[in-house]
């Protein structure tokens, strides 16, 4: 299939990283030069004044979003070090845009005039919501405190940068090479994932581990050494700290320390009594006692559930694995024991009915009978990796929409699962349609042994969760750039539409369509769904 010309396709093969920093430059001189000429603007609406300032938002995060996704997916010694110089430029500019008085005015008047009646919901919303940001911005401020804001919001973002590489740098530092004899309980084809680890590195082993998160899961869920087991959650709860095997190599601990302070002295700065306070400023709930109160409330109703669920579980492993006191490493390994015993459910098993093309074709035809849209793959795209793949979106029968599937855990690499902006839906000047395009990450176990990927349950939950919020974002009707998709919604709903698609994951109907043997074919088992459902809630409260 050709690809669709209506979608504006990153070009990550031109991109030239020593060239970034530069090209950054070039665009927020130019966005300057034009916020100077519209805050000299005596009438102000929206075809002289909001179209520039959404067209110009758009070229920039056109620019800098495939290379801050790039960041994330595949990190370099060279950008990283170009990234955090643009981070530091593009806060600076943002802080310098929240304190322009001149440019609030503007937006002020565009508020108080005549046509601003008949704006649409999204244009009014986009207004109130910039104004808010000013405001947020410290541009009501005494110069002095402007000043301090500023020297904030640029340590801030420093921090935060500094914080996630180092992350990173201690996910990728832990390796330990191991024998057959103490991987004793792995499935086949976990070990046959550390093998290629090890092939794939520069130790000479037979089998190698590491931090990342599907060898991780793999070992303390499924390892019977318990040494062993206690070994990877140390150095992988206690990365990036002053504990674990590199203790204080990765530290990020002054790092919290320094932003936990920072935070409430800009609260302070903008008269909230703490940061708490000041990130509900955009969001729905109300306050902060609010906030505290259900999770007081949450956590209250579920310790009981908690207690009881703790106490069998802990019955069960000292009478039948020999486990007298579970531990946090022992945790995953007797829960996923109890589930084979209790439920005839065995992860490793159902995995083998989820390999990851039905899935996706599943996906896409549950989506497609719910929104009445059609999800193709396309060719001849350029892509950043080998493992990514593209899609667009078609309804009836015009592309509306494009994203980027990376999926595979691998080296320099973020962990988790997210999805980020690509491209973002609105109207251009000249009434043309940037059409939206999100990147989907996820960290699953690549293809081995001559299998192909499998995806265990939640990994099936986990990608609809995140499809959720790419379909959010791709299939927003809105207009407007900063309020289209994910944008401008309160960060306490924005899982909505990812946790309702989640609800497919366990419809028998739907399982239908996203399960089948990897090798036979066959239907996932009645029985194998039975078990599944009745285990849907096992552990909830722990």
């Amino acid at each position: 299939m050709q690809q669709s010309s209506l979608l504006s396709l990153p070009k990550f093969n031109a991109i030239d990283i020593s060239a970034i920093e530069t090209e950054l430059d070039r665009i927020l001189t130019e966005n300057r030069a034009t916020i100077a000429q519209l805050i000299e603007l005596d009438d102000v609406n929206w075809a002289n004044f909001s179209q520039p300032i959404q067209q110009m938002d758009m070229q920039l995060e056109d620019f800098f979003s495939p290379i801050s996704h790039l960041n994330a997916v595949q990190n370099s010694d060279e950008l990283r070090e170009v990234y955090q110089a643009c981070i530091a430029k593009l806060t600076a500019y943002g802080t310098e845009l929240g304190q322009n008085a001149a440019l609030q005015q503007q937006y002020q008047k565009l508020q108080a005039s005549d046509e601003f009646a008949a704006y649409s919901a999204a244009q009014k919303q986009w207004i109130k919501k910039t104004l808010l940001d000013f405001h947020l911005s410290g541009v009501d401020l005494p110069a002095a405190e402007q000043q301090r804001f500023k020297t904030i919001k640029n340590r801030l973002a420093e921090l935060s940068q500094t914080y996630s590489n180092n992350v990173l740098d201690a996910t990728a530092a832990w390796k330990r090479p191991a024998v057959a004899a103490e991987l004793k309980g792995l499935p086949v084809a976990a070990l046959s994932m550390l093998q290629q680890q090890a092939q794939a590195s520069d130790v000479e082993c037979e089998y190698l581990l590491s931090l990342d998160f599907p060898v991780y899961q793999a070992v303390i869920t499924y390892a019977d050494d318990r040494a062993l087991r206690e070994e990877i959650y140390q150095a992988y709860m206690c990365k990036a700290s002053e504990m674990g095997p590199n203790a204080g190599e990765f530290d990020n601990s002054d790092l919290m320390v320094e932003i936990l302070n920072l935070r409430q002295e800009l609260a302070e700065i903008l008269n909230f009594a703490n940061y708490g306070e000041r990130s509900l400023a955009t969001k729905m709930a109300n306050s902060v006692a609010e906030v505290s109160g259900f999770l007081e409330t949450l956590a209250k109703q579920a310790k009981p559930f908690a207690e009881k669920e703790l106490a069998t579980l802990q019955a069960w492993a000292s009478e039948n694995i020999g486990i007298d006191v579970i531990e946090s490493w022992d945790f995953a390994y007797t829960s996923e024991k109890y589930r084979q015993a209790f439920y005839a459910l065995n992860d490793e098993a159902l995995r083998e009915y989820f390999p990851l093309d039905k899935v996706l074709s599943g996906l896409f035809e549950i989506v497609s009978r719910l929104f009445n849209i059609q999800i193709e793959l396309v060719d001849d795209v350029e892509h950043y990796h080998q493992d990514v793949s593209f899609y667009q979106i078609q309804k009836d029968g015009q592309t509306i929409a494009g994203f980027y599937l990376d999926l595979f855990a691998r080296d320099k690499k973020r962990g988790g699962a997210w999805m980020a902006d690509c491209r973002s839906r609105y109207i251009k000047a000249d009434g043309s349609e940037e059409l939206p395009m999100a990147f989907l990450t996820c960290n699953f176990r690549p293809a081995s042994d001559g299998k192909p990927a499998l995806l265990g349950h939640q990994e099936v939950t986990t990608l609809f969760h995140e499809f959720g919020h790419g379909l959010h974002h791709m299939l927003t009707a809105v207009n407007v750039a900063g309020i289209s998709g994910i944008a401008g919604v309160e960060w306490d709903a924005v899982e909505l539409p990812s946790q309702f698609l989640e609800n497919w994951c366990w419809q028998e109907e739907s399982i239908g369509l996203i399960s089948e043997h990897y090798e036979s074919k066959e239907a996932l088992p009645a029985s194998m769904l039975e078990a599944m459902l009745a285990a849907k809630n096992f552990n909830e409260g722990l």
